[in-house]
């Protein structure tokens, strides 16, 4: 496949005639809502024959929050693509328990499509920072047998193959007794058949400073669980200030440390798949509106707006004004920055790519991936 960014004047039939590809082709890949209307500036992927070349082999995982029938129609959509799926989450509770999630069309969606089956437990919610709760059970071995023992009861009851710990805001002073749970839940699940893994914040030295990072000890856990999920994503945060959400010079400073102290063989780069809507000027703690990449295109289609490209954080960008005159910029992913991240998985020889999350539209992104790699499946 080869990328293509329009140019001032050009038209799909133009495109179509310099590549010799019939539009309708071009149309389909991309799923162009508007392709009578292409913008300066927009990507577009053109599904070109290319030499035959032997594509590195990796894993691919993917996040699923929508549950149910709904997270099982995102599994069946693009499980030809995945190796695992991790629905987020069974949330923990301080007696060693877990608050359940309408999980079971989703585990016989990814059964179907080959895809493993991974339990993701977590410390946090939508209002709770979480790190209180993350203390009582770091700190108390009693709740810790009792939570391993439920985990693993309920990975045989539903099928999950493994386990994705996500403990977030843990305290800097509880930094050892995470290392030493990662460790027991090694020592539990293993005999078991489970594999171990993990989500880690994106750090950029082992003395980075910060709530999110203190406690996530990358060396500790490059040693002991089988794999980690850098969460190499949300620097442009939905309350925070505009910017590009998953900026490539910023992922290329946290896995420069990663692969200094974990196998590159354990690490997964994290990939956000949608699109975020700030307004301008922004208001400290106003919140920005996230869609997916689709949704992107069609309001700078609807707005007559070039879309832009930021060269450090290769990431397309674009402003345009609503209909009461408000001032917005839009940050998002297209066929150009997919392609830097699969160049930059490749760089680093990681062991696949993890994505956050299912049910945001984003044909490119697939379209290039199985350009790019052969999907490892495992079931």
């Amino acid at each position: 496949m080869q990328i293509h960014v329009v140019k001032k004047g050009e038209s799909l039939w133009d495109i179509s005639r310099r590549f010799g590809m019939p539009m309708d082709q071009i149309i389909n890949v991309n799923e162009l809502e508007s392709p009578e209307k292409l913008l300066v500036g927009q990507a577009i992927i053109i599904p070109t024959a290319a030499p035959s070349t032997a594509k590195p082999v990796i894993d691919v995982n993917a996040y699923t929050i929508n549950t149910g029938e709904t997270g099982a129609s995102e599994i069946h959509e693009v499980g030809k693509d995945l190796t695992y799926w991790m629905p987020f989450a069974y949330r923990m509770t301080d007696a060693g328990g877990l608050e359940a999630i309408d999980d079971s069309a989703m585990i016989q969606a990814s059964i179907e499509e080959k895809v493993v089956p991974v339990l993701c437990i977590t410390n946090f919610s939508a209002t709770e920072a979480g790190s209180t709760l993350a203390h009582t059970i770091l700190s108390n071995t009693n709740i810790q047998e009792r939570l391993l023992t439920n985990i693993i009861t309920l990975m045989k009851d539903k099928g999950y193959r493994g386990i994705n710990i996500d403990f977030e805001n843990v305290l800097p002073a509880d930094r050892v007794l995470y290392n030493q749970f990662l460790q027991l839940t090694v020592d539990r699940l293993h005999p078991e058949g489970f594999f171990v893994s993990t989500a880690l914040a994106p750090k950029v030295s082992a003395e980075q400073k910060g709530l999110l990072y203190e406690a996530h000890d990358y060396e500790a856990h490059g040693r002991i669980v089988d794999f980690v999920v850098i969460m190499t994503y949300e620097w442009g945060y939905r309350l925070g200030p505009p910017q590009a959400i998953s900026p490539l010079n910023q992922i290329k400073r946290v896995l420069d440390y990663a692969v200094t102290v974990i196998p590159r063989d354990k690490i997964f780069f994290g990939f956000q798949i949608y699109a975020r809507d700030w307004v301008l000027p922004h208001v400290a703690g106003t919140e920005a509106e996230t869609f997916s990449q689709q949704e992107a295109v069609r309001r700078a289609v609807q707005h007559d707006v070039a879309i832009q490209y930021d060269k450090t954080a290769q990431s397309p960008f674009f402003r345009y004004a609503d209909d009461q005159g408000q001032t917005h910029e839009v940050w998002f992913e297209d066929a150009r920055s997919a392609q830097a991240k699969f160049d930059a998985v490749k760089q680093y020889k990681l062991r696949g790519i993890s994505y956050w999350v299912l049910g945001y539209s984003y044909p490119q992104n697939w379209a290039l991936l199985e350009d790019n790699f052969t999907i490892r499946k495992r079931m």
